[in-house]
C-alpha cells in the first residue's frame, strides 16, 4: 500500500464543528484521485496509531490543493485531535486514495442526496461534474439543522451563481423555526414523501444517476422511493461511513480465543463478542493494516487458515474475495480454533 507525506498549508473553518484541511501536493509524486474518493490519514495519539478515512471535498479538475473536511465527533479521538492539535505546517502520513463512490458514468441528470457531513464527497462530485461537462444537470438535496450547521453553504451559493442553469440546490432544515422566505428551503427531514416530491418537482428522468451519503434513514428513504419509481439499482450509489449491525447477527457469536499471524509473528488474541477481529487486534496493540472499517476496501483482508468466521455488516456483496478471504474489520469468529493470516 502506497503512503504519502502531506503538508498542511491551510485550515478552513466551515462551521462551528467542521474544518477543512488543505494539503499541498507532493512535488515529486503527485496524489492522483477521483472525485468522491477518500484519503486515509494516519495519526499517533498518546502512543497509539489511529487510521481514519476522510472524503475529499476537493475535486481534481478544480482544486490545486488536496482537501478533506472533518467534523468534530463527540468522544472521537481522531476528529478531536485534528481539530485541537493539527496546525498549518504539520506533515501527516496518508494512504493512497481509495473508494468506489465515484461518478464513472454521467447522464443528463445527477441527483446528490446528503445530510450533514455527508455533503463532503458530494461536494467533490458536484464540482467535478460542473467543471467538466455541459451536458449534465446536478441536483443537490441537502439536509441540515439550520444554515449555521450547513457545511459549504457559501461555496454552494457561489456554485449556484456560477452555474445557474446546471446546478440546483434544495435545502432541508429540521430546526423548529425556519425562514420560509428563503428560496429553495424546505422544512423537515428528507423522508420518502419529500424525496418523491423532489424528484417530481425536478423532472426526474428514467436514466438519472443518484448518489446518497448520510445516515441509514436517508438511504432507506431515498432508495425506497427510487425503487418504487423504477430506477435501476446500477443507477444508485451510496457511501457508507459505518457498518450497520443487526443484533440478530450476533446471536450465534461468542467470545473466542483465536490465533493471528501478521508480519511473520503469531499472536494469541481474545475476540470479545461484538468486536471484530480488527478491533480486538488494535485494542491489543497489534498495528494491522486497515482503512475504511466498513468492509468497502480490501486493506484489512486476511486469509482464513483454520476454523469458522462470519462477516457482519457488509452493505454490499464482495464478489472479489476468494472463499478463504475475509475483511477482518467486519469478521467475527464462530469457533475457538480460528487461525487467520494477514
Amino acid at each position: 500500500m502506497k503512503t504519502f507525506t502531506l503538508k498542511v498549508i491551510g485550515i478552513k473553518k466551515e462551521t462551528e464543528d467542521t474544518i477543512t484541511l488543505c494539503f499541498k501536493q507532493p512535488a515529486l509524486r503527485k496524489v492522483k484521485y477521483l472525485a468522491g474518493q477518500y484519503l486515509t490519514l494516519i495519526f499517533r495519539v498518546n502512543g497509539r496509531r489511529y487510521i481514519r478515512p476522510y472524503s475529499f471535498s476537493s475535486a481534481p479538475a478544480v482544486d490545486q490543493l488536496l482537501e478533506v473536511t472533518v467534523k468534530r465527533v463527540l468522544n472521537g479521538i481522531v476528529s478531536n485531535h485534528i481539530h485541537d492539535a493539527v496546525v498549518i505546517g504539520d506533515s501527516i502520513e496518508a494512504l493512497e486514495p481509495m473508494g468506489d463512490f465515484i461518478c464513472e458514468k454521467l447522464t443528463e441528470q445527477v441527483f446528490l442526496w446528503g445530510v450533514g457531513s455527508g455533503i463532503t464527497p458530494l461536494m467533490s462530485i458536484a464540482k467535478q461534474i460542473l467543471a467538466t461537462t455541459d451536458k449534465t444537470k446536478v441536483n443537490l438535496i441537502y439536509g441540515n439543522r439550520n444554515h449555521e450547521k450547513t457545511i459549504f453553504l457559501n461555496q454552494l451559493h457561489d456554485l449556484q451563481k456560477l452555474y445557474p442553469e446546471k446546478f440546483v440546490v434544495k435545502h432541508f432544515h429540521t430546526q423548529t423555526k425556519i425562514n420560509h422566505n428563503i428560496q429553495g428551503l424546505i422544512e423537515g427531514r428528507i423522508d420518502q414523501d419529500k424525496a418523491l416530491n423532489i424528484i417530481k418537482q425536478l423532472g426526474h428522468s428514467n436514466d438519472a444517476i443518484h448518489y446518497i451519503c448520510g445516515p441509514a434513514g436517508l438511504k432507506e428513504s431515498v432508495k425506497s422511493v427510487l425503487k418504487d419509481n423504477g430506477v435501476l439499482e446500477n443507477h444508485v450509489f451510496s457511501e457508507d461511513f459505518e457498518l450497520v449491525k443487526d443484533p440478530k447477527d450476533f446471536e450465534i457469536i461468542q467470545t473466542q480465543n483465536i490465533k493471528l499471524k501478521f508480519s511473520n509473528e503469531q499472536y494469541d488474541l481474545e475476540v470479545i463478542k461484538g468486536k471484530s477481529i480488527l478491533e480486538s487486534a488494535l485494542d491489543a496493540g497489534i498495528e494491522l493494516p486497515y482503512s475504511c472499517q466498513t468492509g468497502n476496501c480490501s486493506t484489512c483482508k486476511g486469509k482464513l487458515l483454520q476454523g469458522e468466521v462470519k462477516m457482519i455488516g457488509l452493505s454490499k456483496d464482495r464478489e472479489d474475495l476468494l472463499p478463504d478471504e475475509y475483511l477482518i474489520c467486519c469478521t467475527h469468529p464462530l469457533s475457538n480454533n480460528v487461525y487467520i493470516e494477514i
